[in-house]
């Protein structure tokens, strides 16, 4: 459904925010150790992020990433996914089809419809604060 980029950063966002949750900032080592990353491949995703202010970069001694607290609830995985891939997931034909639209469908069009609704309630309406949460309390994993 995501590229491995899009799954890695929300991997690596949720990371972060859990050591945020705990007032730690953490390097691109831990955290491409933590999501089972190539650490190049984890730098290349985590300026995307920064540039697109997911995530906060701190230069220097005791730098890293983090995501403040007091914007954690509010970034949501949709943000995550159209800074890594685009929009391609909320508007895109479920068979690639260049030309699929509401007028001149494919064959899976209107089931497609059904789920990519599904997948944008969820990419809209989840947030790296509840998900970290859920990995502090032992509710989920990251790997």
């Amino acid at each position: 459904m995501f590229s491995k980029t899009c799954e890695y950063a929300i991997r690596a966002s949720i990371f972060i925010a859990t050591q945020s949750h705990q007032n730690k900032r953490v390097t691109i080592k831990e955290i491409a150790e933590k999501i089972n990353s190539p650490k190049s491949f984890t730098a290349k995703i985590l300026q995307i992020l920064a540039k697109n202010n997911l995530v906060h970069s701190v230069k220097g001694i005791g730098g890293g990433f983090e995501i403040p607290k007091e914007i954690m609830s509010g970034i949501k995985l949709s943000q995550i996914v159209t800074a890594i891939d685009g929009d391609s997931i909320f508007i895109c034909c479920g068979l690639g089809l260049g030309k699929c639209s509401e007028i001149h469908h494919c064959s899976v069009h209107e089931k497609f419809k059904e789920i990519r609704s599904e997948i944008v309630t969820l990419l809209v309406n989840t947030n790296l604060e509840e998900l970290a949460l859920g990995i502090k309390l032992g509710d989920s994993f990251l790997k």
